[in-house]
């Protein structure tokens, strides 16, 4: 027990955890609308019902903001860690940890753009 409080009240490690419970469960959302997608195809039916369009819509909104919240909290440890405290004493881990923050801004792009074209597939309809 206590080298878990250890690890979840040390700072900077909620940023990376959140992080990564963000992206599980993106990658979560992700593979089950893949596999739903696949069915529709298979069994060639439409999944243009605006239930089932809402659905996807906030699905997307909630995995985007959260993978948003999970990229902007690592990138603040990063910033503290590597810019106010400038304890980096690993050059590749430092590169490593820094690559991550901002490929998960770049995941949240994508996931956000993924969002906006469901809901303007929400309006259409």
């Amino acid at each position: 027990m206590w080298t878990f409080r250890v690890y979840v009240l040390t700072p900077g490690r909620f940023g990376c955890s959140y992080l990564i419970a963000a992206m599980g469960l993106q990658v979560i959302w992700s593979f089950g609308l893949a596999i739903l997608d696949t069915f529709a195809l298979v069994r060639k039916k439409t999944l243009l019902s605006p239930v089932l369009v809402s659905l996807f819509v906030v699905g997307d909104w909630v995995t985007s903001t959260l993978s948003l919240a999970g990229a902007s909290s690592s990138a603040g440890i990063t910033v503290l860690y590597f810019g106010d405290l400038g304890s980096c004493s690993f050059e590749a881990e430092c590169w490593k940890y820094q690559l991550s923050v901002a490929l998960a801004f770049l995941c949240w792009i994508t996931i956000a753009v993924s969002s906006l074209t469901t809901l303007w597939l929400l309006a259409s309809a």
